[in-house]
């Protein structure tokens, strides 16, 4: 889940369940990945390689141990951290260091106003996005440990900021990786890659 909350009307029932991976030719973006100190390496190695990919003529670097969460994102009222603050962190890394789209890994619990929370937060289109690991992990839903559901739960929601940064809205087929995911139920039931309509939006908006 994140702020935007637009969709993307009129998937044909036919294309609910297509899916498609990103490769249309254009020259590689590099994509720097962020983790905080309580995000391991091996989660964000996990991330990468699923990224990959989604993105196949994306390149992306880890920069682990990167990012620090500013202290005036903590609300003590909600014990949650404001999302757009932390956002606002992303972006001046990747304004700093001069790279196309700067994704943070967090953990910790996410929130924007007016929702109770958020899995992630991104610019739509801009240089930055975020994604908290806190509600993918099963135990927070009272499951059992599961590594395997929780990497591909990050996974999903790291291509879903990252499509927002590429000027993706959300989409209404609850398939497709652009899906907004207002419970952790509908993160688990979209798949990790793009409708055929999000994916033809996708190519046009990398010839503009």
């Amino acid at each position: 889940m994140d702020k935007e909350k637009r969709g993307i009307q009129g998937s044909s029932a036919e294309s609910r369940r297509h899916i498609y991976r990103i490769s249309m030719g254009v020259k590689p973006v590099q994509i720097h990945v962020l983790g905080t100190r309580d995000v391991s390496e091996d989660a964000l190695n996990s991330i990468i390689e699923g990224l990959q990919i989604v993105f196949p003529e994306k390149t992306f670097k880890k920069k682990a141990n990167t990012l620090e969460i500013p202290t005036e994102a903590f609300n003590p009222e909600r014990k949650q951290y404001l999302s757009t603050a932390i956002l606002r962190k992303v972006r001046g890394y990747a304004e700093e260091h001069g790279v196309k789209t700067a994704l943070g890994v967090v953990e910790v619990d996410l929130y924007v106003p007016r929702l109770n929370f958020v899995f992630g937060e991104a610019e739509c289109p801009g240089k930055a996005a975020v994604i908290s690991v806190f509600r993918l992990k099963p135990e927070f839903h009272g499951q059992p440990q599961n590594e395997t559901l929780f990497i591909e739960r990050c996974i999903k929601e790291a291509v879903h900021e990252i499509g927002h940064t590429l000027g993706l809205t959300h989409c209404d087929n609850p398939f497709c990786v652009m899906h907004f995911s207002n419970t952790i139920y509908d993160t688990d039931v979209k798949q990790r890659f793009f409708c055929r309509k999000c994916y033809s939006k996708l190519a046009k908006l990398s010839k503009e």
